[in-house]
Order: structure tokens, then C-alpha cells, then sequence
């Protein structure tokens, strides 16, 4: 879903109805045209409900779409009368007497997938539960031998709370909730069926042993069950959009690289000639005119396709030892088996590869950050290790040892994605937050944890909770700190948290919505998925901070694991306007920055040339780009 161009389904009572595709058609009438009958179960339809009966005749009944499809998602909200026994057929083949395909049984306690063989009056003759075909794939991989042993679970087990603390993000329920309206997503491609209910309440993925079966699709209800469906969307998952590259007037582009090295980028004058240079992935690109570069390490490329990269999620520039040279510091999620942060030496203006060093390990957030956390104007690596909050600064004795680690929280349940770090409490030292809360810091460093004050700076969705750099500024000018946040880095959401003070001085927090699901609760209608990468700078030179974000395409690889994995890599600002007519004082403001590009971990926001402009670099699985702000349109809204 991406822009105002999405539709918005019409909502059932209580129910929010979000399919994360844009979808080619929906039902929303009160004829079945278009659709035929098999089985005795009952079928009507009116203002866009379609229900089944099974209960009258006592037997199951299947309502089929006319027109067949090979790859096809589908969306419905649904809710049963009594128990459940409803599900989805798609590629419905009819093959002499005999109808097969592949089925989504949804039951209570059998939220599965088969291959079933009907007879022509829809009576099921066989049925064959599929084998699990893992996540982040786009093809089902061959059968495994009974020495490799069960199948993986699909999602990582959560550490549990700290004792005594109640968790402001609850997992979603598993399950169905009976008696209530649920939502499924069902999306086959290729030879994997994939079905999310209730935006992560349970997940199916399955291989269909096969990809070249080509039917329509049917909704199913039970002997002795009625069920609604609502809501009804699909779209013919061949077709995919590559839109026309758009490129917001304020900047223009250079691409530095058409290649997948990494998900990230930063700054420095790295060799000390009074220009700023990028550093993206393996390579450094030399300013002024970044077209020439080299590498600090071994560079190759990795299919955009298939691959991630493995050297840097996040990359870093600073003088860490202290020599008068930027150094590089990659950090990489540890959840893969990969090492942590790895510091990279200048070999001040040596023509050569760059020494390197692990330096902290292990890392298990997609995000990490900078940050003076204690004060003595030198940055610190903020970020989550080993289940606990962290920050940690290079050993005075040898920067290119292990790093000194400070865990400032207890160890928790802490997500990979939602890094932040600012003064919320107005105390003049920076406290860390992340998307369970934030964390206090004390007025000196005693080695005990800092006081957590929970707070949901995130939404659990189908694979995890939180979002990229969480931003933490004065949104409203009330001169207190608020928070600006990716609610799900793989999902929806970006919200503000608009800070309050009590008469005692105790802090609370209200969400405003920015981008939610729908264009109706966004600013400016815009919706995207996968926010993965963000960043907070004053773009339009008001002196206010904005928050810049993008979608992040093929987010967990090429396949249907994430929420519209094919949607434009848009790349966008909001500019933070304070408004005390709106909501909390202040309203977001979008606009297009770029349609083909997205973003990475993060993104980099600086005046490259030092024209007064501020300047974005962004890497993907499409390549590194800068779009060059352009001087004396920055602020040309006022």
C-alpha cells in the first residue's frame, strides 16, 4: 500500500480491514455474480458481507470465483456463529471428475495448510497436510531427510520480563478469537502458500510440492457452521507496479552505486582534504564529486534477490582512536551469526585495504546508533546485546580491543528493531530509549541498571515489534522532549508521543498517529509498509527538526514473507510543523523525496557540500544514492 491510491476496504463493527496489498478487486455488493456454488452449504451476499451457512442441511459448501488465478492473495475479515470450520481454496483445478488444490483450513485448533481432492459436488475425497516451508524464502526448499529432525519454529522465542515489570507491547493473541471478527491474509506464490491472521495472532507457510496448477480461488464453510466474510479483496500477485521515478523538486539525484553492498551509509572527511566523503558498504566515495572511491575492506557485491549482506546493517564514521583520522564502524545483527561491531582503522591515506578489528559482540539490533550517552563529548555505540540495553566506548588503552560495555537495563525482552537516545526528562544527560520504553539515566554511573520507564514506542506485528532511529526532540515547542517513532519496522505506523508533565513532575506520554494503515488516519493520505530506515534532520531550515523515513524493498528477500514486499521504495520527509490547532500542537507534513530508492537500517541526512542544504544518502538493494538538497527551496512552505 503505498500513497493515497490504496483502497480502503469499508470496515465492519470494531474492526479495522487492512490487507497489505493493493488489491486489483473486492467485493462489495449483494449479487454472487461471478461466482458459482458446490456443496449444500447456503451462500448470500449483502453490502459486501458474503455468508455461509453450513448448519441448515448439515454439510460443508464451497463459494467459487469464476475466474482462475496461478499466484493470488487474498484478504478477508471473517467471524464465525458457533464453531469455526471455514477456510480458503486456491488453484482449484477440476481434472475429470475430480477438483484439487490447495486449501487453508481455519479452525480454531487447526490453522494449517492441504492439498484436498473434492468430488464435483465439493464432498472432500482426500486431504494431505503440507510440509513447512520456512520464512524468508521465495521457493519451498526440497524435502528434508528424517535426519535433519523437526521443522524450525517460524518465530524466535521472547526472553521474558524483567521481574516485577509489566510489558507496555504484548505479543498478539495466537489464535482465533472465537466470536469475534478475525482477519486472514492468505498469499500464494510460486510453491509456498503463506496465511497471516489478525497481523501476527498465527502464520502459516507451506510448500505446495508445486506452482504450475492454475484455478480460482473459493471460500469454504463447515457442516453445522454459518461464517461472514467481509471485506473480500484480491489481487493477481503476477502483475507487479514499477512506478514512473518521481524525485521531489527540493532535491535532485546522483546514484553513486547500481549495486547490493549494504544498508547503510555515513560522513567523513576521510581524507582530511576539507571535503566530506561517503562511506557505503565495502567502498568510501571521495567528495566533492563522489565519483571516485575505493574499498576499506574486500568488496562484493550480494543478490538483491536472495542474499543479505552480512558486513554492515549499520555503518558509522568517527575519529574512534583518537588520531586525527575518521575511522568506520560496521555493526551487524548477531541474530544470523554474524560478529557485532567491527572498527575499521584509517591508514591515513595509505592506498590500502583498512585494518580491522572486532570491537563489541554480540550485537542483536538491526539499529544502532551514536550518541554522547555520558557526557564527555565523544559518541558512543548504542544498542541492544544479548538480550540487555547497551552502550559501549572504545578502551582509551587501545580502541582496536574490545570495547568497554555499559548494560544499562535488566536483561528483557528487548526488540532487534527501535533505537533512540535524548534528554527526555530534562535532566541535561541523555537517556536511551527503544521500543519498549526508555531507560533513565542516573545522575552517576553506579554499574546498577537505570531506572526503565515502560512505554509503547512500538506495535507488534507479524514478525516484530518497533521501528529504526527513534527520534527524540521538542515536536510542539512546549519545551518538553517528545518522541517521533517507526511503530513496526516490517509492518505499519509512525507515530509522535507528545510528553506530559503532572503537577509532581511525573511523565506520561500521548500517541498521535502519523502514517497508519489507511490514508484516512495518515498525513497527507500517505501509507507504505517496511519503514525500516529513518533519520531526524532539519530539512527545511526552519530550525525544527523533520523526520525523513523510507520503505525498505525486499526487506526480508524477494518473497511474500513481509506486508507488500513489492510496493515503490518510496523515500520520504514529514515536516514537523507546530500547530496549536492540531492534535498535541503539531502535524506532520509528507512529501515525496524519491519513489525508486527507499531506505536501508537508516538514513544519512547532512549538508554534504556545505551549501546550507541538507543532503540524503541512502543505501539499498538497488545501490547508494544521494539526493542534493537544493539551496533557498528549503523553505519556501513558510
Amino acid at each position: 500500500m503505498v500513497g493515497a491510491s490504496c483502497l480502503l476496504l469499508s470496515a465492519s463493527p470494531g474492526f479495522a480491514q487492512t490487507p497489505s496489498f493493493s488489491p486489483d478487486k473486492s467485493f462489495q455488493g449483494s449479487s454472487l455474480d461471478g461466482w458459482h456454488t458446490m456443496g449444500s452449504a447456503k451462500w448470500q451476499a449483502e453490502n459486501g458481507t458474503i455468508d455461509g451457512d453450513g448448519r441448515a442441511a448439515n454439510a460443508p459448501g464451497w463459494l467459487v470465483l469464476d475466474h482462475p488465478y496461478q499466484d493470488t492473495g487474498v484478504y478477508a475479515s471473517f467471524k464465525c456463529e458457533g464453531p469455526c470450520d471455514t477456510g480458503i481454496l486456491l488453484r482449484a483445478v477440476k481434472t475429470g471428475n475430480y477438483i484439487q488444490g490447495v486449501f487453508l483450513s481455519i479452525k480454531q485448533n487447526d490453522l494449517a495448510a492441504y492439498r484436498v481432492t473434492l468430488d464435483a459436488s465439493g464432498n472432500e475425497i482426500e486431504r494431505t497436510k503440507l510440509r513447512n516451508a520456512g520464512g524468508l524464502i521465495r521457493f519451498a526448499p526440497p524435502l528434508p531427510s528424517p535426519a535433519e529432525g523437526p521443522e524450525p519454529p517460524l518465530r524466535r522465542p521472547v526472553v521474558p520480563a524483567p521481574a516485577g515489570e509489566t510489558m507496555p507491547l504484548q505479543l498478539p493473541a495466537r489464535g482465533l478469537k472465537m466470536g469475534d471478527w478475525n482477519e486472514v491474509e492468505v498469499l500464494l506464490d510460486a510453491d509456498i502458500i503463506r496465511a497471516f491472521f489478525n497481523d501476527g495472532g498465527a502464520q502459516v507457510s507451506t510448500a505446495t510440492e508445486g506452482m504450475d496448477a492454475y484455478g480460482p480461488f473459493a471460500l469454504y464453510v463447515g457442516a453445522g457452521t454459518e461464517v461472514h466474510f467481509h471485506n473480500i479483496a484480491w489481487k493477481d500477485l503476477a502483475f507487479k507496479n514499477v512506478p514512473v521515478e518521481k524525485v521531489s523538486p527540493r532535491f535532485h539525484e546522483q546514484r553513486l552505486s547500481p549495486f547490493y553492498y549494504g544498508w547503510s551509509a555515513a560522513a567523513a572527511d576521510f581524507d582530511r582534504d576539507g571535503n566530506l566523503d561517503i562511506v557505503s558498504g565495502p567502498f568510501i566515495y571521495y567528495g566533492p564529486d563522489y565519483t571516485r572511491y575505493r574499498e576499506i575492506y574486500p568488496a562484493q557485491g550480494y543478490n538483491s534477490s536472495t542474499e543479505f549482506s552480512s558486513n554492515d546493517w549499520v555503518e558509522h564514521a568517527y575519529d574512534f582512536t583518537g588520531d586525527g583520522w575518521p575511522d568506520v564502524l560496521t555493526t551487524s545483527h548477531a541474530g544470523g551469526g554474524l560478529v557485532g561491531a567491527v572498527l575499521y582503522v584509517n591508514p591515513k591515506g595509505e592506498s590500502r585495504r583498512w585494518k580491522s578489528s572486532i570491537v563489541v559482540s554480540p550485537i542483536n539490533s538491526e539499529e544502532t546508533i551514536l550518541a554522547d550517552v555520558d557526557g564527555d563529548g565523544k559518541p558512543e555505540l548504542v544498542y541492544m546485546g544479548d538480550d540487555y540495553m547497551c552502550y559501549a566506548k572504545p578502551d582509551p588503552k587501545d580502541p582496536t580491543k574490545p570495547w568497554i560495555v555499559h548494560r544499562i537495563s535488566e536483561k528483557g525482552p528487548w526488540p532487534a528493531h527501535g533505537i533512540g537516545a535524548g534528554d527526555i526528562n530534562g535532566d541535561g544527560r541523555v537517556d536511551i530509549v527503544g521500543a519498549y520504553g526508555w531507560w533513565e539515566q542516573p545522575a552517576s554511573d553506579t554499574g546498577a541498571p537505570w531506572k526503565y520507564h515502560p512505554e509503547p514506542f512500538g506495535r507488534w506485528g507479524r514478525t516484530s515489534a518497533g521501528g529504526s532511529e527513534i527520534g527524540v526532540y521538542d515536536v510542539n515547542g512546549d519545551g518538553l522532549n517528545d518522541v517521533v517513532t517507526v511503530m513496526q519496522a516490517h509492518g505499519w505506523g509512525i507515530d509522535w508521543f507528545e510528553q506530559k508533565r503532572s503537577a509532581d513532575g511525573q511523565i506520561s506520554f500521548v500517541k498521535h498517529v502519523i502514517m497508519g494503515k489507511t490514508p484516512e488516519e495518515s498525513a497527507g493520505g500517505v501509507v507504505f509498509t517496511e519503514p525500516h530506515g529513518s533519520t531526524i534532520a532539519d530539512v527545511d531550515g526552519d530550525g525544527i527538526p523533520d523526520f525523513i523515513v523510507g520503505k525498505r524493498l525486499w526487506s526480508h528477500l524477494d518473497d511474500y514473507y513481509d506486508p507488500d514486499p513489492y510496493g515503490a521504495p518510496v523515500l520520504y520527509w514529514f515536516r514537523t510543523v507546530r500547530d496549536p490547532k492540531a492534535p498535541g500542537g503539531a502535524r506532520f507534513e509528507p512529501e515525496l523525496i524519491d519513489n525508486r530508492s527507499g531506505a536501508g537500517s537508516d538514513v544519512l541526512a547532512v549538508d554534504l557540500n556545505k551549501d546550507g542544504a541538507i543532503d540524503i544518502v541512502t543505501s539499498v538493494r538497488s545501490g547508494t544514492y544521494i539526493f542534493w538538497g537544493t539551496p533557498g527551496k528549503q523553505a519556501s512552505h513558510k
